[in-house]
């Protein structure tokens, strides 16, 4: 591939840790790649040239049949808790290629998923679907667009083979950008599995990408802490976007607070706290209102794995320091959960009783049944059209409440009106929607995909062209499901 036309500036700092923590990687050819969606906004902030997407050079290297100068491919090597069960686990179908240094200096993760066979893969394939693959890039740019942290997705090819699942499907590869794909497994995997140098090395490199302006004895104990808030952070988004993950293992919690691995996630249009999309999630560990808290156990790993490096510092004073940092992300996850839902309220400060407004508000929405993201709208442009609110008379009593606390602002009206409209999506990927979309890309029709993407980039422009896309499924579809396989 001609790297300067194309604008790759790949190099792969992974590779210069310990061998222990990855495996190298040779390419796994497919037979014959077809570009399906390229994302050409992304192409150009990571430097490259959208023209030269549908090139052959780039058809190949988004096949993983050959890859660009200075690349290094490898499979990560980690560790995780699945369900709350500890295993041995690795990139086993997604490969490493490299990092890209964008024009800005910042420095991104390419990666392909779905590119075959490693060291990792225990009994799989290492190859993926086109459907889930198409998923992820559909729902990746929507949380991007919602300004939730995310990986992202680059392109989606076909590789010309089929894949046996539940059926033959078509194979396909994801071309995946991230900050890193350092997970709280990477460090379980270092803990459990290799020497406390090799566990030092890793916590060196995280902070130096990461966190570069950590320094000092105590650096491990601030990586756990700044760690923590950034998963704060990221878990109250996904809360007031009403966003479930579906599958919080904690190899699927990155360091750098961004989203990753897209399995059974899904939005929620009724609301209901108890969602859980996930069809082996029967227990509900990871319905919505448990991702606060996983988190903290997520982190609570983190923390562990951690705990050899703190050999200079007097264990009752380690562990009191990681402790503090533990309660400092329940408190600020759930203040920035606060925060977002008064803004989403069109409320601009704190007052007494604003907990118990939202929580009165979300309570009749669960009993009601009412649709998350559009009873929002509706506040939003003060038109209540959820019928089994709007007639409610203990949702007109928490309507008049609302309104003399945000009469409480003094505030005008246009005030609040572009501060809620900037925090009430008009869409997200409905389910169905989604599901719709990939139906459609089965048969080959990629154009319902490309039409969902295009109302999906812009979601708080509350256009006339948005409309149709903010209707709920019809009440005779049956309960959304999805299932690991991404």
């Amino acid at each position: 591939m001609n790297h300067t036309e194309s604008g790759w500036k790949l190099h792969n700092s992974y590779a210069g840790l310990p061998k222990t923590l990855y495996a190298p990687m040779e390419a796994n050819p497919v037979p014959s790649p077809e570009l399906v969606i390229a994302n050409r906004a992304l192409a150009k902030s990571l430097g490259l040239d959208p023209q030269q997407l549908d090139s052959p050079e780039s058809l190949q290297m988004f096949a993983g049949n050959q890859f660009p100068e200075g690349s290094f491919p490898l499979a990560q090597a980690y560790a995780g808790h699945q369900f709350g069960q500890f295993t041995m686990l690795g990139d086993g179908r997604a490969i490493l290629i490299g990092e890209q240094q964008t024009p800005d200096g910042e420095i991104f993760d390419v990666q392909l998923k779905g590119a075959g066979i490693t060291p990792f893969s225990r009994s799989g394939d290492g190859r993926a679907a086109l459907g889930p693959m198409l998923r992820e890039y559909m729902i990746s740019e929507s949380m991007h667009a919602l300004g939730i942290p995310t990986s992202r997705s680059l392109a989606v090819v076909l590789t010309g083979e089929k894949i046996q699942r539940y059926f033959a499907e078509p194979g396909a590869i994801l071309t995946r950008v991230a900050s890193s794909h350092i997970r709280v497994g990477t460090f379980q995997f270092a803990a459990k599995y290799r020497s406390t140098e090799d566990l030092k090395a890793l916590a060196d490199y995280t902070i130096k990408r990461h966190f570069p302006d950590i320094t000092g004895p105590d650096r491990y104990i601030e990586l756990f802490r700044q760690t923590a808030q950034r998963q704060a952070s990221l878990i109250a988004k996904w809360q007031l976007a009403g966003f479930v993950h579906g599958v919080m293992n904690t190899d699927n919690m990155a360091i750098s607070g961004e989203t990753i691995d897209y399995g059974p996630c899904a939005f929620l249009d009724r609301f209901d706290e108890s969602a859980v999309f996930s069809s082996i999630d029967a227990g509900g560990r990871y319905a919505y209102r448990n991702q606060p808290l996983i988190g903290g156990w997520n982190l609570a790993r983190f923390a562990e794995s951690l705990f050899p490096l703190l050999n200079e510092i007097p264990e009752k004073q380690a562990l009191s320091s990681l402790q503090g940092a533990l309660e400092e992300y329940i408190s600020s996850e759930k203040r920035l959960y606060l925060s977002g839902m008064r803004e989403k309220l069109g409320l601009f400060t704190e007052a007494p009783g604003d907990e118990q407004l939202i929580d009165d508000l979300l309570a009749l929405m669960q009993e009601k049944q009412a649709d998350y993201t559009n009873t929002f709208r509706f506040l939003t442009f003060e038109a209540v059209e959820e019928p089994q609110l709007a007639n409610d008379p203990a949702f007109k009593d928490w309507h008049s409440r609302y309104k003399a606390r945000q009469q409480q602002e003094g505030r005008s009206a246009q005030e609040i009106l572009e501060l809620m409209k900037n925090r009430n999506p008009a869409v997200i990927p409905r389910n169905h929607r989604v599901e719709a979309a990939l139906g459609a890309a089965a048969q080959g029709d990629y154009e319902v995909m490309e039409k969902l993407l295009d109302i999906l980039r812009n979601p708080y422009a509350h256009s006339e062209e948005q409309l149709p896309y903010t209707a709920p499924p019809p009440p005779s579809t049956p309960p959304y499901q999805t299932y690991c396989g991404t």
